[in-house]
């Protein structure tokens, strides 16, 4: 019996940590949406769609690229600090260098694209800007540490403290009639005071990056893990972003601003999915080490969690798109209440996406991730280029819609090592699970 109640607290103790850290997320998380919502909108207003139109693809050009940065690290960096504490400081000194290297080879990358895409000067201008912060993001390696030790409070801060002097900066620029171009150099000032939060809360914590060292052999284990992720990424950044590209060459700038606009409402509750599901990484981590029966049942709990979470923000943005619109935005941006009723659905295989990102990376199964991840986005560019032409820019809204659906659910039942995650899913859109749960 005394057994029995030490495990109980031990378990009951590890409950609290987790839920501690994802309440801090959260906190985090809301904020952000809530003062970043109000800074976006009044940014969109203040611009105008035509100006918000090439402020979002300036940021969509350099996204096509921005997966190169991270190099896939991500959530191995989590995965090997979990398992290994005592290598901390080759983890992350080695996971530094890397991104920084990948920072290096954006900026490359973007060169040759805008050289061959013959952007205009304040485009060009625009996208080097914005794409100069993923340099000083290399230090976001940072943020990796406090997740797994599950002490993600002290990022919180950080975010938090960069998000309040970010929107100071923002309503300064919109009170005194700033040009566009200084937006673009409102996202590198926030890299920079993130980056400065980063180091001080790692400092506050006794830890020093002056003991950070670089591991050639460590690097090549990491980018052996990590380059499925990698491909991944950049697969995902194409497909995400496309869309933007694609309406600004076949109808107008302007109509890239009314898509934009759409998306950022539409997009604008990820943050929860994503809280969750790093949070509850280690977690899930942890479980495997003790059953595969427990690791399951905690995985599929999740994947239930998360779907119909998306389904209950889905459906009454569904009859409330226009008037959430227009309340937002206002009449001139008419054209985004009936992308953002298509798009908001997209959501729900965004955050099955999530979970079954994590159990990839648990079960070293990254080299699925590019196949899922590239028939999505052939599907993707394929029905943009014929959905665009036929109904506008809810076409880009259905062609991102029908992607993640094929991406997400279909293309890992054709996979026997992953199918487990289609059944997963599927079990998860049941109502009565008991009864009608597909066994796996």
């Amino acid at each position: 019996k005394m057994i029995k109640k030490l495990n109980q607290l031990k378990n009951n103790q590890g409950f609290m940590k987790y839920f501690k850290n994802t309440s801090w997320l959260f906190g985090e998380k809301i904020l952000r949406m809530i003062v970043g919502l109000f800074v976006g909108i009044w940014v969109a207003r203040y611009l105008g769609p035509e100006q918000f139109g090439l402020f979002s693809y300036a940021q969509s050009f350099v996204g096509l690229f921005f997966a190169i940065a991270g190099l896939g690290l991500d959530g191995i960096i989590v995965r090997e600090l979990v398992k290994d504490e005592s290598r901390r400081d080759a983890l992350l000194g080695t996971a530094f260098r890397l991104k920084l290297i990948g920072a290096l080879l954006v900026l490359i990358a973007l060169a040759i694209a805008v050289n061959l895409s013959q952007q205009d000067s304040l485009t060009t201008l625009l996208i080097f800007t914005i794409a100069s912060a993923t340099v000083f993001q290399s230090f976001n390696v940072i943020d990796f540490y406090f997740q797994a030790k599950v002490l993600s409070k002290y990022m919180v801060y950080a975010n938090i403290i960069s998000l309040l002097i970010s929107s100071m900066v923002k309503i300064w620029l919109i009170l005194n009639d700033a040009p566009l171009l200084y937006f673009a150099y409102g996202i590198l000032f926030d890299s920079v005071i993130l980056m400065c939060g980063f180091l001080c809360f790692y400092r506050y914590n006794n830890h020093f990056i002056s003991q950070w060292f670089f591991d050639k052999k460590l690097a090549k284990s990491l980018l052996k893990d990590s380059w499925p992720l990698i491909l991944s990424g950049l697969v995902i950044s194409i497909y995400m972003k496309v869309d933007q590209i694609m309406i600004k060459e076949m109808i107008s700038i302007e109509a890239v601003g009314q898509y934009a606009a759409a998306v950022r409402i539409s997009e604008a509750w990820y943050f929860i999915p994503m809280v969750i599901a790093s949070s509850l990484f280690p977690a899930i981590i942890n479980a495997k080490k003790l059953s595969e029966a427990l690791y399951y049942a905690r995985l599929q709990k999740l994947y239930d969690l998360m779907i119909w979470m998306a389904i209950a923000i889905a459906l009454p943005m569904t009859f409330l798109s226009d008037w959430v619109v227009n309340l937002l935005y206002g009449e001139q941006y008419n054209q985004a209440g009936s992308v953002l009723m298509i798009h908001i659905w997209a959501g729900v295989f965004v955050a099955l996406g999530l979970v079954r990102g994590k159990w990839i990376i648990s079960e070293n199964l990254q080299k699925y991730t590019p196949i899922y991840l590239g028939s999505g986005l052939v599907v993707n560019v394929v029905c943009n280029y014929f959905f665009i032409n036929s109904y506008g820019i809810n076409g880009a809204a259905y062609a991102t819609l029908l992607a993640q659906g094929i991406g997400t659910l279909i293309a890992p039942l054709f996979f026997k090592k992953t199918r487990i995650s289609f059944i997963m899913m599927i079990n998860s859109m049941v109502l009565i699970p008991s009864i009608l749960r597909i066994r796996r």
